[in-house]
């Protein structure tokens, strides 16, 4: 019996010095990301970085190449890198700026990804490490995954693509086709990079354009853009299940500018632009003439509300904050550009800064 409660003893012993091991090596919890906010400043050239109460914290020193024009800036979903999409004489081009680098050295940390053609960004993978681009549009177009170390993979999807957006937490992504004016569009679910490709939703009518996932993944919204020879119009905003079911009509939408519509996190709101002057032919073939203001429409009841008003110039794609609590775009009034926020609590609208900026991106890294 001795020799028993020996054992036992020595049995209780191991096990509160295992359980006390475990506890003392448990890992540290992972921290949250940390978000921010960067909109680029033309003069003097920079990104400047906000912090969650919207005050100056940084700028990234950065120049836009001679004879090139900002076309927009595109955030990894999460992490450092924000993709810079230019429009320069040989046609567009796409530069990766690695915002942790710069932050400690003081100057852009910059690569880019493809320079023996043009290059058009399409999406960010879901994990951020690499951003899908169109590339060599007037020779031999491809689609690829492009690394800002300079790797890269060929999809093998087709090269009449011009949309493309990845699942949340997948390697699948949607991407949109169009054999050219007259024979609409065609958006297609794509998995093992494309080997495998299901066909979603078919108009010979419209443009399917910015094919967005929700949050969670189960549904899409998309806008169409009717399929005629005027440059910007008015299209519609669309949702359907993600594997194709039940597409049915949200709202109109300012279409042909390249505005898209974007999920709120929680998955219940949509943020997109509204023309306000659709009888104004000049609009129809000027940008310059375009008068919008940004709606939000619940997925659920459709119940539909505005945003802001502005009642000339016009607003930009609107961009959520990761807690859903701002909306950032660019607003363009009297020739002059410029980021504003809205507060989706208290309503209020107010412009970042007095120079000119634009092109608003949230960062999680």
């Amino acid at each position: 019996m001795l020799f028993m409660s020996h054992n036992i003893f020595t049995v209780h012993f191991s096990l509160i010095t295992s359980c006390l091991f475990i506890l003392s090596c448990s890992p540290t919890p992972t921290p949250l990301p940390q978000t921010s906010l960067l909109i680029y400043r033309f003069s003097p050239p920079a990104f400047i970085e906000y912090s969650l109460t919207y005050e100056p914290v940084n700028e990234i020193p950065f120049s836009i190449p001679p004879n090139c024009g900002l076309n927009n800036t595109f955030p990894a979903p999460i992490g450092n890198y924000l993709v810079i999409e230019l429009n320069c004489p040989n046609g567009q081009t796409v530069l990766f700026l690695d915002t942790s680098a710069s932050l400690s050295a003081n100057s852009a940390s910059v690569t880019q990804p493809v320079t023996s053609s043009d290059a058009h960004f399409l999406a960010w993978t879901s994990d951020g490490k690499a951003a899908y681009l169109k590339i060599d549009s007037l020779g031999s177009p491809q689609v690829i995954r492009a690394y800002a170390d300079g790797a890269k993979d060929i999809l093998a999807i087709p090269e009449f693509t011009y949309d493309l957006s990845a699942k949340p937490d997948s390697r699948d992504f949607t991407f949109t086709v169009s054999r050219g004016l007259g024979y609409g569009s065609e958006l297609y679910l794509a998995q093992n990079d494309g080997r495998i490709m299901t066909l979603l939703y078919a108009d010979p009518y419209n443009y399917i354009s910015f094919a967005r996932f929700s949050p969670d993944g189960n549904q899409i919204a998309f806008i169409k853009t009717p399929d005629t020879q005027t440059p910007f119009t008015v299209g519609e905003l669309w949702v359907m299940d993600a594997d194709g079911a039940n597409p049915r009509k949200l709202a109109d939408a300012d279409a042909g500018h390249g505005y898209a519509a974007n999920w709120s996190p929680n998955g219940k709101q949509i943020a997109f632009v509204v023309r306000e002057n659709p009888q104004d032919e000049n609009a129809d073939q000027m940008s310059e003439a375009l008068i919008s203001n940004i709606y939000l429409i619940n997925v659920e009841t459709d119940a539909l509300n505005q945003v802001t008003n502005f009642d000339n110039g016009h607003v930009e794609t609107p961009l959520w904050s990761y807690d859903g609590n701002t909306l950032a775009f660019t607003v363009v009034l009297n020739g002059r550009m410029n980021v504003s926020i809205a507060n989706m609590l208290s309503g209020e609208i107010k412009p970042l800064e007095t120079e000119s900026t634009c092109c608003p991106a949230w960062m999680r890294k």
